[in-house]
């Protein structure tokens, strides 16, 4: 399929998808709609570093968290709008990302990860002991003043149609980054690194910016959620946080521009809806993982991808 009817494609989808969210809340109880964006940002963001660098980290709730609480804190204690809060999360979790960065990608492979996974402990730890985060009570009863001072956020509703803006500018910035020739230098590097060196590419510099792109749309989606729930908590930060957003990349389809929505829709419904069983909520969780790894090893919707290309090679 040509590179150029993919795009399209993808746009189509897009603005159907949109079309069905603006709809939603007619439905659909806006602040689990809330939840589903947040979550499907988050899962977006981490898809674009391992889906199209190659690199695994197992550290991305350190971005999601750390922007959560810088977010509620600077949105509760220094009177800030919700629009600064969302952007100073944004920012803060892009230069913890580019200081992360820069260690980790001096590693490959399970290196990678675990280098992550230190640095995310040691965020999580941080955020036990500061004063500003209120250890294990986290930071509660964030405000939702208005945005730019004139839109009141206090309706759910109001404020679920800001979120969808959110998710969906973070959407098309990463639609334009996977469709850019950077997108395609990613790309390369994630099949064959050494020959992308041999090219002539600084793989270190695209790896890094690729890395900290991602960790600030993490810490777009996590100061997000921070305001929608007026909660920044230790759960936000926590390494479980990261394994999750595996979850719902690899449920949805790694590699996908779609897949981790509907990973991020299929794991939040779960937990939302099977919330009765208690504990057992994670043993159903990981029985679905276990089958959709077996049956679905491109996840649900990169399957569908393929069965769709082998159709149309078959009329073809």
């Amino acid at each position: 399929m040509k590179a150029g009817t993919t795009k399209n494609r993808d746009l189509q989808i897009f603005a159907g998808l949109m079309a069905l969210a603006l709809i939603a809340p007619l439905a659909i109880y806006p602040v689990f709609l809330m939840k589903v964006l947040c979550f499907a940002l988050f899962a977006l963001a981490f898809n674009l570093l391992i889906g199209y660098v190659g690199l695994l980290s197992f550290g991305h709730a350190m971005f999601f968290g750390g922007a959560a609480y810088i977010s509620g804190h600077v949105v509760k204690v220094w009177g800030w709008s919700p629009e600064m809060g969302i952007i100073a999360g944004t920012a803060c979790a892009a230069l913890l990302g580019l200081a992360a960065g820069s260690l980790a990608i001096r590693r490959q492979g399970i290196y990678f990860a675990m280098v992550t996974l230190a640095l995310a402990q040691m965020v999580f730890f941080f955020c036990l002991q500061a004063p500003f985060t209120k250890g294990e009570d986290g930071i509660q009863a964030i405000p939702r003043r208005p945005v730019l001072g004139l839109f009141d956020l206090s309706d759910d509703r109001a404020f679920y149609y800001l979120v969808l803006g959110i998710f969906a500018f973070g959407f098309l910035v990463i639609w334009r980054t996977i469709h850019s020739p950077f997108g395609q230098v990613l790309k390369a590097i994630r099949e064959n690194e050494p020959r992308a060196i041999s090219l002539g590419y600084r793989v270190d510099q695209y790896k890094l910016l690729a890395f900290v792109l991602s960790a600030a749309l993490t810490g777009m989606a996590g100061a997000t959620k921070a305001l929608v729930f007026q909660l920044a908590s230790l759960t936000d930060v926590a390494w479980q946080m990261s394994g999750e957003v595996v979850l719902m990349t690899l449920v949805g389809g790694m590699g996908t521009v779609f897949g981790p929505i509907i990973g991020a829709g299929v794991i939040i419904t779960m937990q939302n809806y099977l919330a009765g069983f208690g504990e057992w909520v994670l043993v159903i969780q990981g029985a679905i993982f276990v089958v959709v790894v077996m049956a679905f090893r491109k996840g649900i919707v990169g399957e569908i991808q393929a069965w769709w290309q082998r159709r149309s090679r078959n009329q073809a």
